[in-house]
């Protein structure tokens, strides 16, 4: 007989979901013991407390001030996806000549993307973007300095968005783990947020990446609303009528 509370189930789910990026509600029902329906409303109250994202037949983790997956998690999931994502963003460069790349696995991916047969300057944050580019012809590479973040890989702190305030670049890339309509663009770090936001501040265009999921997710910081990015892109899993809504903010919003 199962004695659990539905407190301690759902914490349990929580769990399960951030140990492994995804959970299943037929088998999360055989692991506790409970009908699937149990789950299923154990879901939805979970969601209502913005600790998960219900998809068709399970959830997914949101990230928060106590959850953050990392660099190499994110390197697993998706990754098509951002693969494609990264190259249509990477089409929008135009004629900048200065960009900021923020943090995170689908900037990396934005970097990697880069025409490198032309004079650029690439600002970052990220050790990983900084290593991708810093041996590629024509492409200068300014590293911000501070406190490197362990699960990304980044800098943070008064050093990072001190340096970064000295400088106005053509073009910004910024990455979220979640965007949403009412409350923007949202990182669970404020020393993450910090950074996010001065990178907006110092760049004459800014564009939003991210993957389908990011959308309606919301995390604890908010460093922008939806109307201060330029252009956002994703791929098509998001639908074209949640798409128009953000286009309505201000954003030109791209599908891949």
């Amino acid at each position: 007989m199962n004695t659990r509370t539905a407190e301690e189930r759902q914490r349990e789910i929580v769990r399960a979901a951030r140990a492994t990026g995804s959970v299943d509600v037929t088998a999360l029902a055989d692991e506790l013991g409970v009908a699937k329906e149990t789950i299923r409303r154990d879901l939805r109250a979970l969601e209502d407390h913005g600790l998960v994202r219900r998809t068709h037949g399970g959830a997914y983790p949101v990230e928060s001030a106590a959850f953050e997956t990392t660099l190499a998690f994110r390197a697993t999931s998706h990754v098509p996806e951002k693969r494609r994502i990264a190259a249509a963003a990477a089409e929008l460069l135009g004629d900048a000549e200065t960009v900021f790349v923020d943090e995170g696995f689908t900037p990396q991916l934005i970097a990697e993307a880069l025409p490198t047969g032309r004079a650029l300057t690439v600002v970052t944050a990220s050790l990983p973007v900084a290593g991708a580019l810093a041996e590629a012809e024509n492409v200068s590479v300014l590293l911000l300095g501070g406190r490197v973040r362990a699960g990304t890989l980044a800098t943070v702190d008064h050093w990072t968005t001190k340096m970064l305030a000295g400088f106005v670049v053509d073009l910004a890339y910024l990455g979220a783990n979640g965007i949403s309509r009412e409350h923007g663009l949202t990182t669970p770090d404020p020393a993450v947020s910090e950074v996010k936001a001065q990178a907006i501040r110092a760049a004459r265009r800014t564009v939003f990446a991210g993957v389908h999921t990011k959308f309606g997710a919301v995390s604890f910081c908010r460093f922008a609303e939806v109307g201060a990015v330029d252009a956002i892109v994703t791929s098509t899993q998001l639908p074209a009528a949640e798409a128009h809504r953000y286009s309505l903010l201000g954003p030109q919003v791209i599908r891949v």
